[in-house]
């Protein structure tokens, strides 16, 4: 087999074990893993049979393998040093969410892209799914008008254990950015304004906030509401949440994983107007989840195709999790800000 691009994976964890399957399937020559661990490393270089220098120095690592692009599987307090180091040494890099731990680190980050003039893009993974696609789809295609409202609700019982228990703020800095992100990927807006109230449950087993509720003011007007709890016992929504979409000629559903469907007006009688259900555009999407990442990332390599995920893009979503947690601080309604 011939393999394509080079790449050095940083992070040898548990998500290490999506990323290694995505990056074989697409030829993708991984020269190097890199982890605090080396015997993690090494581990993962013999189960996933790679031809690959385990090492737990990461500028040696690129000066040696020079990689065409590296893969950032670090924990998010990790992110800062570890892409700033590679765009730093001439590398494109794509990492896992959230992209930093602060808006101070993730500014600095997009900052030394372009300084650099290299790429750095955030796996939004749940972007790459055909329902969210065929939910954009829709949207952009104009079948239910005009969106002016949008709403999520995410609802589970999550027994993590370990650090997520301890947390401050669980749910909107671990999880909502996957939410956040699919609101502004299914109707093509940006977050302006947030009124946001975070708290933890009676009978919560997390130390932190746990669930929210939050009040997206986004571009054209439009309004976007979040419902959400890691602390919720009896029936649950999926991962992704259940959605409605309403415009001004009718309505989107997604819930329970099923394919989208969409409800119009149908007639200009009645108190209750007749509505008729029209099909969703379906999506011709063949890569998805990690493989859709990657397949962005080694199309931009290849064509120069910006990725929908790059940073200055990715970074919005970012700060709409921090802005609700700020704004559940001081009780008030506050700006946006990304860059």
């Amino acid at each position: 087999m011939t393999l394509g691009e080079r790449a050095v994976v940083v992070g040898a964890g548990g998500v290490s074990n999506a990323w290694f399957p995505a990056l074989k399937d697409h030829q993708v020559e991984i020269a190097a893993v890199v982890d605090l661990r080396l015997q993690a490393a090494q581990a993962q270089i013999k189960k996933y049979e790679l031809g690959a220098e385990a090492s737990t120095d990461l500028a040696a690592m690129l000066k040696k393998a020079r990689p065409d692009f590296v893969v950032d599987l670090t924990v998010p307090e990790a992110h800062r040093e570890v892409t700033c180091t590679a765009l730093r040494a001439g590398c494109h890099v794509i990492g896992e969410k959230p992209m930093a731990s602060s808006m101070e680190e993730a500014r600095e980050m997009v900052r030394t892209a372009e300084e650099t003039g290299k790429l750095y893009m955030v796996s939004q993974t749940r972007r790459w799914d055909p329902k969210h696609d065929m939910m954009r789809r829709a949207v952009c295609s104009g079948i239910i008008g005009a969106v002016t409202t949008a709403n999520c609700d995410f609802y589970l019982g999550a027994h993590f254990g370990g650090f997520r228990d301890q947390m401050p703020s669980p749910l909107l800095l671990d999880m909502a950015i996957h939410h956040f992100d699919l609101a502004r990927f299914m109707t093509g807006l940006d977050p302006v304004a947030v009124y946001a109230k975070e708290f933890n449950p009676k009978g919560s087993w997390y130390r932190g906030d746990v669930a929210a509720s939050c009040i997206f003011e986004m571009s054209d007007g439009v309004i976007f509401t979040y419902r959400g709890s890691w602390c919720s016992e009896g029936f649950n929504t999926s991962w992704n949440g259940d959605w409605r979409t309403i415009g001004e000629k009718g309505t989107l559903i997604y819930r329970d994983e099923e394919e989208p469907r969409a409800q119009v007006v149908a007639g200009d009688t009645g108190f209750h107007r007749p509505l008729a259900e029209v099909e969703v555009p379906p999506s011709p999407m063949k890569d998805t989840y990690w493989h859709g990442a990657v397949a962005e990332m080694l199309d931009f390599l290849r064509t120069g195709a910006q990725p929908q995920t790059e940073c200055h893009d990715n970074i919005k979503s970012l700060a709409m999790c921090f802005s609700a947690i700020e704004s559940s601080k001081r009780a008030r309604r506050l700006p946006v800000e990304a860059l």
